[in-house]
């Protein structure tokens, strides 16, 4: 089986805050330049599969998705992969109604058992529907559980699951391999992550693409600093890295340049083919 004409869209590279930030000056929130407007962090891959039809999976789904979504011109959404569920990377589940209204089938949501547990409290009205006083438009959603090293199949691609540390919560990092020769494959998918676990290193091997937290040169108790980072991205030594989840710290034209050949800063809307 053969896809074809992948790519993987960057629809939000921001921190919890975005950037700008609610009533920041800085250089960074005054800044014209787009790459430093960054929407909460989440992506989107596409391929067309084997018989041809386009396949749209999407990881996670952060509050900003409706204007990432209106901005990337999304259609159609065939899986989604949750690494966590902190509000930064969930809260805009419920926008993803309108696939279910233009594609009239339900849409597979895989995400870890802790994570599941945060989102049937918090969507309840999703999850629970019989429960509603009124019958109102809701989304369509199929609940898959997977841990670390669950492996799926998604319309020709194998998407495996591997555990991250996001300080004392384990999270879920994707894989992504294509079963045709493609110089985006492997990719690794790895936001909010402060310490990667031995069994999880072997999921790295090999890849040509990864995205990789990098949060702020100070330190933080939960993403890596920029330092490690880069020393983590040195030693995954994938043929090209792309960091994600940044603060206003970073200003793009000014920090992009300083990065190692091979990496760069993501930016809302990047597409990597």
């Amino acid at each position: 089986m053969n896809t074809l004409n992948a790519a993987l869209t960057l629809l939000g590279t921001g921190t919890s805050s975005g950037v700008p930030v609610i009533g920041c000056a800085c250089a960074t929130c005054q800044s014209t330049d787009p790459r430093d407007k960054r929407l909460r962090t989440g992506a989107m891959l596409q391929f067309t599969d084997a018989t041809g039809q386009p396949r749209v999976i999407l990881i996670d789904v952060p509050p900003d998705h409706r204007e990432q979504s209106l901005r990337a011109g999304i259609d159609r959404c065939d899986a989604i992969l949750i690494t966590h569920g902190h509000v930064d990377h969930v809260f805009g589940l419920d926008e993803v109604r309108r696939y279910n209204a233009l594609m009239r089938q339900p849409i597979p949501v895989y995400a870890d058992n802790e994570t599941w547990e945060q989102l049937e409290r918090v969507y309840r009205h999703i999850f629970f529907r019989k429960e509603n006083k009124n019958d109102s438009f809701v989304a369509s959603l199929t609940q898959q559980r997977v841990g670390h090293g669950t492996q799926l199949n998604l319309h020709g691609i194998s998407a495996t699951a591997f555990t991250l540390m996001h300080g004392r919560l384990p999270i879920l990092g994707w894989r992504f391999d294509s079963p045709s020769a493609d110089p985006l494959f492997p990719i690794a998918y790895c936001t909010d992550v402060n310490h990667i676990p031995h069994e999880s290193w072997p999921f790295l091997e090999g890849v040509n693409t990864l995205i990789l937290d990098m949060l702020r040169p100070r330190a933080h108790p939960t993403h890596f600093t920029c330092d490690q980072s880069i020393a983590t991205a040195e030693k995954i030594a994938a043929k090209q890295t792309i960091f994600v989840h940044m603060t206003h710290d970073l200003l793009h034209g000014e920090f992009d340049p300083t990065l190692p050949t091979g990496m760069r800063l993501g930016f809302d809307g990047m597409k990597i083919s």
